[in-house]
């Protein structure tokens, strides 16, 4: 399997009410994570608060995850960064550290162009030397990444793989048939999203980029495992059972939902850095519901 197949898990980046990193929080969901046993784990994605932390902040994140991971499960790190030349540093700073590969998005201000991302890209790539997957993720950076431009960066060494956000016509086949069509075999193709990674497996996807697993990897594992066997029913009735936590997620966003759970689950007292807020007390009950739905070997 791809580096970038089959469950890759993105925890929280643990902050206090004052901005500072939790240090042993961030080591107990890593902990979590690598006892369920997903594919991979993905550091300092939008789950990780990457686009909100300093550079510093976010070699230091990285390596408190080597020191706890200890090579146990590939680490997959996000690199995204306004200027190229930080995210070749920290391209760089990722491959010396001990990571095993990039996840980059094109941050930025001023509009991009698709010429100056593919440039963004070669650079970085070439720079990190790393297996390097293409973060495509519109709904943060106001680019989306066309099919003509994922084939032309696919051509380039080492960006061995796309992050996709979910198809707006739910057709996940077709585009999966279609990005087949113009990247090589050896490309792998995962998708973000989590209330449709029962659709996108079952549809033949290479891997889920997973926000739940970031707290509650045996059974983000167990959807995997389940849909990658194509074991339609039993895909169904996890997924299924997942819907009061997809119906939070779509609502108030995943990345706000994650704190809220992680606080319900196990009492962290951690907080988004602003001036993302926490969400109200008022929905606390609801995360509650979804919480029990899930069952087993998460809460270890």
């Amino acid at each position: 399997m791809s580096l970038f197949g089959g469950l890759s898990a993105f925890p929280l980046t643990a902050t206090d009410k004052k901005g500072r990193l939790m240090s042993d929080v961030l080591e107990r969901h890593l902990e979590r994570i690598v006892l369920a046993g997903p594919d991979s784990v993905g550091l300092l994605g939008s789950t990780g608060s990457y686009a909100y932390l300093t550079i510093t902040e976010r070699k230091h994140v990285l390596r408190v995850a080597i020191q706890v991971l200890k090579g146990r499960t590939p680490l997959i790190v996000g690199i995204g960064a306004l200027r190229t030349d930080d995210a070749a540093d920290l391209a760089r700073d990722a491959a010396e550290a001990g990571a095993q590969g990039l996840l980059l998005a094109p941050m930025s201000y001023q509009k991009l162009t698709e010429g100056e991302v593919y440039s963004h890209f070669k650079t970085v790539a070439a720079a990190g030397g790393l297996p390097l997957c293409i973060y495509n993720n519109p709904g943060t950076t106001n680019f989306t990444f066309s099919h003509e431009l994922i084939a032309r960066l696919s051509e380039l060494p080492n960006i061995d793989a796309v992050k996709m956000p979910l198809p707006a016509d739910g057709d996940f086949v077709g585009e999966l048939a279609t990005l087949r069509s113009v990247t090589p075999a050896s490309f792998s193709i995962g998708y973000s999203g989590d209330w449709g990674a029962k659709d996108a497996l079952l549809a033949g996807a290479d891997g889920w980029f997973s926000v739940v697993a970031g707290l509650l990897p045996s059974n983000a594992m167990q959807l995997t495992r389940a849909a990658m066997a194509a074991n339609i029913e039993e895909t169904k009735i996890i997924d299924q059972r997942s819907n009061p936590l997809w119906a939070l997620f779509k609502e108030f966003g995943s990345f706000r939902v994650m704190y809220a759970l992680a606080n319900r689950l196990d009492g962290d007292g951690i907080e988004p850095l602003r001036p993302v807020r926490p969400l109200p007390l008022e929905v606390h009950d609801r995360i509650d519901v979804a919480l029990a739905f899930f069952k087993g070997p998460s809460f270890s």
